[in-house]
């Protein structure tokens, strides 16, 4: 029988409503600590985390609240233990943001709503969404979601991977390789970024890259960083893109003064396309506590090395 007592430490936006949640789960064994040296766990997030982590000096597991642990990675080269995010709660909320956008755009409901305030009546053609093509770039859990999503409305839908292999049971109707887009982009009606922050990822949206489109819809909900903020305007000056809609950027709040603000062709939203609801990543850490407590391997661990 197991007598040790694990001590978790919060480090959230809303630790309160963490507190309250743990104390709810009434998990065996598990204490939430007020002190930073004692804590052998931190279920943390990763931006508020990364300035003060040498301050848990025994924290063995860290669990994210996000998907993302960009923002840490860089403050862990001396850290030994187990990171861990949250995955699989992300998929519904992404298809939402990104398949209502589509719809919005496809059926021109913004112009109806601006045509209702000028007392004008106009009908406009328009396309369903069952004759486009859509690719994915990232086919882990949230892409693989919405490829399963989009397909209920009839849209074909790659997917863009490392390998270019497809899982098993893959949802994608194409598999392909990270360097084949040209030819993944060529015919693509809408394009979807839900990669992680990595080297490889880096500005993958690029001047050569994005000139592969022809009038495309840029979707960005992954990371920020895999867009080249410049070579996305040429992309629209030029019509490689119709329209981009940005809910993740390289600066975050992004400045007033940023020229995309004044852009008609973009899309801008405050980094809200997913969040993470506080009860499903108690749940999340809950089973992975359970498997620590009994010397399981953890879920959803994170490569430190790879960032993801």
């Amino acid at each position: 029988m197991n007598n040790f007592t694990y001590k978790v430490y919060l480090l959230t936006e809303d630790d309160s409503k963490y507190q309250a949640l743990l104390e709810q789960a009434n998990l065996p064994d598990l204490e939430i600590s007020t002190s930073r040296e004692e804590a052998n766990i931190l279920l943390a997030s990763p931006p508020l985390a990364s300035s003060q982590i040498e301050q848990f000096p025994n924290v063995e597991w860290i669990q994210s609240i996000f998907a993302g642990v960009d923002a840490l990675l860089p403050s862990l080269d001396e850290f030994s233990g187990e990171l861990t995010n949250v995955k699989g709660i992300f998929g519904q909320q992404i298809s939402e943001y990104v398949l209502g956008y589509l719809i919005q755009h496809q059926r021109h409901f913004k112009h109806y709503a601006e045509q209702q305030e000028a007392s004008t009546w106009d009908p406009m053609p328009y396309q369903s969404l069952n004759q486009l093509k859509m690719v994915v770039l990232g086919t882990g859990s949230i892409g693989s979601y919405l490829a399963t999503t989009a397909k209920a409305f009839g849209i074909h839908v790659s997917g863009v991977n490392r390998s270019g292999i497809p899982a098993k049971n893959s949802p994608f109707d194409t598999t392909y390789h990270i360097q084949e887009l040209a030819t993944a982009f060529k015919n693509a009606d809408v394009i979807v970024n839900t990669l992680p922050n990595t080297p490889e990822t880096h500005h993958i949206f690029n001047r050569e890259s994005l000139s592969y489109c022809s009038q495309a819809l840029l979707f960005s909900v992954g990371r920020g960083s895999a867009v080249d903020e410049s070579a996305l305007s040429d992309a629209l000056d030029n019509y490689w893109l119709s329209h981009a809609y940005l809910d993740v950027f390289d600066t975050e709040p992004l400045p007033n003064e940023h020229p995309f603000w004044a852009r008609r062709d973009i899309t801008i939203t405050p980094h809200i396309a997913a969040l993470s609801f506080p009860e499903q990543v108690v749940d999340i850490f809950a089973e992975n506590f359970q498997r620590w407590r009994d010397g399981f391997a953890l879920l959803n661990q994170v490569d430190i090395d790879k960032g993801y």
